[in-house]
């Protein structure tokens, strides 16, 4: 773990009915770090995910952001999910609003930005992403890695501390899968702190700072991409490697 923590989930347990999703897991993101979070489908990893910004209500354990206890029932959920970007499967912009109300309208209502000052951090965030060119076009005119390209800058219009990705690049067509995770490299060698859950094995040995392998709702193995990815100790994690590698 690089630094201080950024996440620090403690003794998670999620169940939905009888099914135990999340069996006591102990997760940390150290600021600045990017962690890569791989496993079979059903494994806990995007329910993980959601619960760290609450959008899951864990049955018990804690989830600190940045010291701040996420799970505390007096904790201001909404005040501490400004500080985290979350990026999702499917790509969830408004259809009707062009790009640029996309990415205004969670400013101007949960941040209170001015127009122009909101409409400023949209252009800039779109650079970022290298869509400037399209701020006044509808999603539906745009390509599915557009989209994504889209939701990540409507994410960082908000200026979080942290980024969550859930599986962003499973939606698209493999030809778009690239111009997403160049996006992602970018935001990484600028020193945002990732968590990110996907089945891009390339870009979690490249890019990951850290790949945590889950299955059945437990962390099997983590470590250095080269030791989980190329030299995993677990049986469970080499089965899971040779399927996907």
């Amino acid at each position: 773990m690089i630094g201080k923590a950024a996440i620090d989930v403690q003794a998670l347990h999620k169940s939905f009915g009888d099914l135990e999703v999340l069996r006591g897991i102990d997760f940390v993101v150290g600021e600045g770090e990017v962690v890569c979070v791989i496993g079979p489908s059903g494994s806990g990893k995007s329910t993980l995910l959601r619960c760290v910004n609450r959008l899951e209500e864990p049955n018990s354990g804690r989830i600190l952001i940045e010291g701040d206890d996420i799970t505390d029932p007096d904790a201001d959920v909404d005040a501490i999910r400004t500080r985290i970007g979350m990026v999702f499967q499917s790509f969830n912009l408004f259809p009707h609003l062009s790009v640029l109300r996309n990415l205004t309208i969670a400013q101007r209502r949960v941040l209170k930005r001015s127009k122009a000052e909101a409409e400023d951090i949209a252009r800039q965030t779109l650079e970022r992403v290298g869509l400037l060119d399209k701020i006044n076009a509808y999603p539906a005119h745009l390509s599915g890695g557009q989209q994504q390209r889209v939701a990540i800058a409507r994410a960082l219009s908000m200026k979080p501390d942290l980024m969550l990705f859930d599986e962003p690049t499973s939606a698209l067509d493999p030809e778009l899968v690239g111009e997403v995770l160049e996006v992602m490299r970018k935001l990484a060698s600028e020193g945002m702190t990732m968590m990110v859950v996907t089945h891009e094995m390339g870009f979690a040995r490249e890019v990951g700072d850290r790949v945590v392998f889950m299955d059945e709702g437990v962390v099997v193995e983590e470590g250095p991409p080269e030791q989980v990815i190329t030299d995993p100790q677990h049986e469970r994690t080499r089965k899971f490697l040779s399927m996907v590698l």
